[in-house]
């Protein structure tokens, strides 16, 4: 196998085993030796691709929410679609989960998500809502219902939540993220 390869596989196993490890962990507990022998490598090459847990940690944590494209739909929609895509990537990424655990237990977790929604959901917001400088403000309500129920059905694992269906949500918190989003500010 050439070099490359085996570079790139022995970064995807160490990526792979941290993000699990910080996930079930957080990130104070999680070590470097725990991360390589999940791994199955010396710790020396974690080392060599990532620098430190720090560096680690920035690696395993890049997210890309891949949210849709809300300008073209009709503004009525937008709130149910953005929610049922939170939804569909929960489902599907325990990345996501676990960086959520760890953001609410530990700063470098908390800076992380801060950055990732700011990032990227602040100019989907930025794109839709009807004042721009108050993107910032109405993203970070969206996050607060999109975070709030992910935290209550991924991670403490509330009955009435877990037992909701996808449409349900949508449903609730569909018309409470339009207005977060489309609505005259109050």
């Amino acid at each position: 196998m050439p070099t490359a390869r085996r570079s790139d596989a022995t970064r995807a196993a160490i990526l792979e085993a941290a993000r699990e490890r910080f996930a079930s962990d957080g990130y104070e507990r999680a070590t470097i030796r725990a991360i390589a022998r999940d791994a199955d490598i010396d710790p020396s090459m974690v080392m060599r691709y990532y620098g430190n847990k720090e560096g680690l940690f920035a690696a395993a944590s890049e997210i890309e929410l891949g949210l849709p494209e809300l300008g073209s739909l009709p503004a009525q929609h937008i709130g149910a679609v953005l929610v049922g895509h939170f939804l569909e990537r929960w489902e599907r990424d325990e990345v996501l989960t676990g960086m959520l655990r760890v953001g609410v237990t530990n700063e470098a977790g908390a800076a992380r998500m801060q950055a990732i929604f700011a990032q990227q959901l602040g100019p989907v917001t930025r794109g839709v809502c009807p004042d721009p400088a108050e993107a910032p403000r109405r993203a970070a309500l969206v996050a607060s219902q999109i975070l709030g129920m992910a935290l209550t059905r991924y991670v403490l694992r509330l009955p009435p939540a877990v037992e909701m269906s996808t449409d349900e949500i949508v449903a609730w918190l569909g018309p409470t993220v339009q207005r977060y989003l489309t609505a005259e500010a109050p």
